[in-house]
């Protein structure tokens, strides 16, 4: 590939946007150790219930192993690149690991592998499934709220479970103490007479925490419920909800914070059991529920502290039974997921299973997939993109119908994704993917979250940093503390916002904070530099892109050519080209004929240090004719 000119490069320079994106390295729903339990699903046995762990690969082989506890034995295996292992539990594993009674005991599993992947669980009977993703223990944490749903009367009530990964591990349920578990205990708590939602759950050591209403009832008849719920520390302030049901969505919104303010466009509050229909001022543990009918293409929840947030699938006689999953928030938006369908091993209703990917209304069209490995392709063959322009905010719901392979999705902009499964009385509905950063008291430098650091290398030059703290102390004079490669940087004392110029290296950067209740924290990332080399352009019939906006164009036929220097080496979505916003090729130089019009072309180029480039262009056809009359003479 030609080298861009001196000249070129600096008038790419005046227009090149570039975007940095969290890698799957990053702090996320991937990792190499899990824990896992399954709770009672609408009161049957385990002999009746099916239970099933679906693992998903990246691009290399891996091997792992599957650990009972309660039977001190474990399964082996190995995946292939981009390839899913599929594992229904015998009779015996399933009575192993099945809680139906409030107790403590060894009912776990342990997932280990030798390299990062992706995990789910499953449980199902014949009109009552649910399906959640399994957080790795790199994203557990010590606090959490309940949220489930029961109405009135209360069929079966609640239920939520506890695992320890450490020993003496001491649980807390609303502040009072209930059980001291060792690593591989689970405690299963039931309230027969009680929808828990907004319950605090809190541990002195890291915990999985896992919702498990054996049903539970919104519109059409009783489905079970099982999630694994996130910690406070990763809950955000801002998210958008998709409509996944063909009439509407409920959802949940859970406070942890005093004091909370809340506003939403698009649903319309309700008043279910203990919920509250005032968004001003709520207090820990209160909830409030909306309905967000399918018209209102999606809606928009906005808080002043943070909060969680479930959307829930009501149910239809056509469109399944209740099903909970939760959202993260825009705050763990990913821009790469590799996700897999669920398929029931057992007798079941559940005939299609859905993918929901929400995107910048901007970019949606950058979204790609890869199915099975092969080559990235458009969105196809779901619903046509549902936008909401006021948020900003499109979704698509897309068929899962290839049940062995492996999805691959990817958009540089980010993008949250679900999944759920619908049949006759019976659905689920889980977070796909998403990433779990530590939210509670985070630093970013040049928009990068200090976990994904180290995966996120920088060119020389200025870095931007910024402290978003809950609860800082407002006076104390060590409440920020900048520190690199361990010694404190002076001029940005008690800042939480400040610019450093780097040259090229690593640096541990730290962050200390002091909170008004004058607890403290500190937070660490490892900071990239590189020397960056990298420029782009492209041309059509020799014109520079910039300078398309003022030719116009005879000849119907177009050459188009990129020149790039720092292209990334390996990546699928290298080298992206688009006709109005539409996917045309991943090809360096390519041809095609145009109609006369006007037609927008953007490159969007991926650097080998993770950076993306977008280049845009304006082409012009009005190719001219001549008709000539015969003249007789």
């Amino acid at each position: 590939m030609k080298r861009v000119s001196i000249l070129l490069r600096l008038l790419i320079a005046a227009t090149l946007f570039f975007q940095s994106i969290f890698l799957l390295q990053a702090q996320n729903t991937e990792g190499t150790e899990f824990w896992l339990t399954y709770g009672d699903n609408f009161t049957v046995s385990s002999s009746v219930v099916n239970l099933q762990i679906r693992i998903v690969a990246k691009a290399h082989q891996t091997t792992g192993k599957i650990h009972f506890t309660n039977l001190g034995t474990y399964e082996e295996f190995i995946i292939s690149a981009n390839q899913v292992y599929t594992y229904p539990l015998s009779t015996i594993e399933k009575q192993a690991v099945y809680n139906q009674t409030m107790n403590k005991s060894n009912r776990t599993i342990y997932i280990e592998t030798s390299k990062p992947v992706t995990v789910y669980a499953m449980s199902q009977v014949a009109g009552s499934t649910d399906a959640t993703n399994i957080l790795p223990v790199t994203a557990l944490g010590m606090e959490y709220y309940q949220t489930s749903y029961t109405t009135t009367p209360i069929f079966v009530g609640d239920a939520y479970a506890v695992i320890a990964i450490e020993n003496n591990t001491e649980v807390l349920h609303n502040n009072s103490p209930i059980i001291t578990l060792n690593a591989g205990e689970v405690y299963y708590h039931k309230c027969a007479t009680c929808d828990m939602t907004g319950n605090f759950i809190s541990s002195n050591k890291p915990i999985a925490f896992f919702s498990l209403s054996p049903a539970i009832k919104i519109k059409h008849s009783y489905d079970c419920v099982f999630q694994q719920l996130a910690p406070i520390n990763t809950w955000g302030k801002e998210f958008f909800v998709p409509v996944s049901h063909i009439i509407s969505d409920h959802v949940r919104i859970v406070v942890a914070q005093n004091g909370t303010f809340i506003s939403q466009t698009g649903g319309t509050v309700l008043s279910v059991g203990s919920s509250q229909t005032n968004l001003s001022n709520l207090q820990a543990g209160q909830f409030v529920e909306l309905e967000v009918p399918v018209s209102s293409d999606g809606c928009t929840i906005i808080a002043t502290k943070p909060v969680s947030v479930c959307t829930f699938l009501p149910g239809s006689s056509t469109y399944g039974d209740a099903a909970m999953c939760w959202l993260p928030p825009k705050e763990q938006s990913v821009t790469s997921a590799l996700i897999a369908p669920f398929i029931p091993n057992g007798p079941t209703n559940i005939k299609t299973h859905y993918v929901t990917l929400c995107t910048p209304f901007s970019t949606k069209d950058n979204t790609r997939v890869s199915i099975g490995g092969a080559s990235p392709i458009p969105l196809s063959g779901g619903t046509n993109w549902i936008d909401n322009v006021a948020a900003g905010m499109s979704y698509y719901k897309m068929p899962l119908t290839n049940n062995t392979d492996s999805y691959h999705f990817t958009n540089p902009a980010g993008f949250l994704i679900l999944c759920h499964g619908i049949g006759s009385n019976e659905a689920y509905y889980y977070p796909a993917y998403s990433a779990m950063r530590d939210l509670s008291s985070a630093f970013y430098a040049n928009d990068i979250h200090y976990q994904d650091l180290k995966d996120n290398s920088m060119c020389e030059g200025d870095v931007h940093f910024l402290a978003e703290i809950e609860g800082l102390h407002p006076s104390h004079p060590d409440r920020i503390t900048w520190w690199i490669n361990g010694t404190e940087y002076l001029p940005a004392k008690a800042l939480e916002e400040w610019y450093k110029p780097f040259t090229v290296g690593e640096y541990e950067i730290r962050m200390d904070v002091i909170y008004e209740n004058l607890e403290t924290a500190s937070k660490t990332g490892t900071l990239i530099i590189k020397s960056c080399n990298q420029s782009a352009a492209f041309f059509a019939n020799n014109v520079l892109y910039s300078a398309l906006k003022d030719t116009t164009f005879c000849n119907k036929n177009v050459n188009f050519r990129a020149e790039i220097e720092g292209l990334h080496p390996t990546a699928p979505d290298s080298i992206i080209w688009y006709i109005d916003n539409v996917f045309e090729t991943s090809q360096a130089t390519w041809n095609k004929p145009f109609e006369n019009g006007t037609y927008e072309i953007k490159l969007v180029v991926h650097y080998d240090n993770d950076t993306y480039a977008t280049l845009t262009g304006t082409l012009k056809i009005q190719a001219l004719w001549i008709k000539i009359r015969n003249v007789r003479y």
